[in-house]
């Protein structure tokens, strides 16, 4: 039987883990290290269905986390092990570093403090900067900089591919991902009986990643609420590629209680990123853009660098983050019924996911339900898809070229279509191989992605699919 498909309803697993985000497919590969029997469900086509799918793609240190927080240690644990696990498994990292730039001298007051802040919390290379320093080492900044804190090991990564990645380790361990399966209803007997839309599963621990649905998923297994999801919207503009040479670092805002704020930040994939904003909503699924906020973006990025003043857009898209009444990362554990929640993972969820995974492990043996580590742990490496690395293209024998704007090979779609956690829908298989992401948007190559996928997505290109561009 596959590994991506329902499993039989007999099956007992160890650990069932809800929600394939970017925590969830960490803690799933976490697991199947430790040797658990896992199944990863999801109420989606695809992994990255909900928050994970949209966000900055920064490898954060930890330098404004709230110091001695738990968020704090597992930022620090998670960037640790994507550092250690990235060239074994494939995964790109863009040594920019960042600047938190002062805009206004109320801001600059505030400079010492995020840097001491940031020492206190361990982390090196931070040093203050007058504007003309900052600019010495990003010549596009606009001379109203008036300082900066540098960090110099802030990092860019590709978002998608890392938690792609972290999956596919654990289906070769054999772990288990069942898409569409929303959780109905939880009871525990001793073990976990999970209805799911994809029908039952039986499980000896669980552990909640479901993300914005996360307050729902505790209330479905039976536990009294005890944190609530209030959806926080952020918009993005990408812009053309030939912004990337005036961007060499992220540039940081001073943070406020409420957000970071607007980031002008490189991509892995040539683009520059201008956003997100920090918007409340009720809505936990739809994330719409708004031409006017998507302008005064486009502004603010051509003030911190004039030089993207009319640059062209490549794409535009809002993401939702699952934040709650309490800025901390809302973990909960249930030991009598064997349940780990792991809720209200925001911005530095990406950064996060494998110190969180670390975590539910280490909260999991408290269990008393020993695991054993296998013999041996296969190999896996990711395609690369980071413009400054080798791409596919760029090989002798290639082939044909499918998508012209992001140079993506015919080779490439069919090894995502074939590949051991294949695409669920058409925005997986742009995730997989950014076919379809470039300035055209699809234009000239979705009749041809359509055709190579027929029969093997779900969901079939459309104008309306943006929500996970850049």
């Amino acid at each position: 039987m596959s590994r991506i498909s329902a499993p039989p309803p007999q099956d007992l697993f160890d650990v069932a883990v809800i929600g394939a985000g970017v925590v969830g497919c960490a803690v799933a590969r976490r697991f199947a290290l430790a040797g658990a029997k896992v199944v990863l469900i999801e109420k989606g086509a695809d992994i990255l269905s909900g928050a994970s799918k949209a966000n900055s793609a920064i490898l954060h240190t930890g330098f404004d986390a709230p110091p001695g927080s738990l968020e704090l240690d597992l930022v620090r644990a998670g960037r640790a092990e994507y550092l250690q696990i990235r060239e074994d498994l494939g995964l790109p990292l863009l040594t920019t570093g960042a600047l938190v730039c002062a805009w206004t001298a109320e801001q600059a007051d505030k400079l010492e403090a995020i840097a001491e802040k940031g020492r206190a919390n361990g982390v090196d290379g931070l040093k203050l900067l007058t504007g003309a320093a900052a600019r010495a080492t990003m010549p596009g900044l606009s001379e109203s900089l008036i300082s900066a804190v540098e960090v110099a090991e802030e990092y860019v990564v590709d978002p998608w591919s890392a938690p792609l990645a972290y999956l596919t380790q654990a289906v070769a361990l054999g772990a288990r991902f069942v898409r569409d399966a929303e959780l109905l209803k939880g009871t525990f007997d001793g073990d976990w009986t999970l209805e799911t839309k994809a029908g039952p599963l039986r499980a000896r621990a669980v552990v909640n990643a479901a993300g914005l649905f996360g307050d729902v998923v505790d209330e479905r297994l039976g536990f009294a609420p005890e944190f609530q999801i209030r959806p926080r919207k952020g918009q993005f503009v990408v812009l053309d590629k030939a912004a990337f040479a005036h961007v060499p670092r992220i540039v940081l805002p001073v943070p406020t209680e409420i957000t970071k704020g607007i980031v002008v930040c490189p991509t892995a994939f040539g683009n520059v990123l201008v956003g997100p904003t920090a918007e409340e909503q009720e809505d936990r699924v739809r994330a719409t853009v708004e031409t006017e906020t998507l302008q005064a973006l486009l502004k603010r990025g051509a003030e911190i660098v004039p030089a993207l003043a009319g640059m062209p857009v490549t794409a535009t898209y809002a993401g939702l983050r699952p934040a709650t009444e309490d800025k901390a990362y809302r973990v909960f554990v249930r030991a009598e019924k064997r349940a780990i929640t792991l809720g209200g993972i925001r911005s530095t969820g990406l950064s996060a996911a494998l110190g969180l995974a670390q975590h539910a492990v280490g909260l999991h043996a408290a269990f008393g339900l020993p695991l054993t580590p296998p013999e041996s742990v296969p190999r896996v490496r990711l395609p690369n898809l980071a413009e400054p690395c080798e791409r596919d293209w760029q090989r002798p024998d290639h082939g044909e070229i499918v998508c012209h704007c992001e140079m993506v090979t015919k080779r490439e779609i069919e090894a995502a279509l074939d590949s051991a956690v294949p695409p669920g829908d058409f925005g997986g298989l742009r995730r997989r191989t950014r076919a379809g992401m470039g300035r055209c948007q699809g234009f000239y190559c979705n009749a041809h992605l359509a055709e190579l996928a027929k029969g093997k997505v779900a969901v079939t290109p459309c104008a309306a699919e943006k929500d996970e561009d850049s």
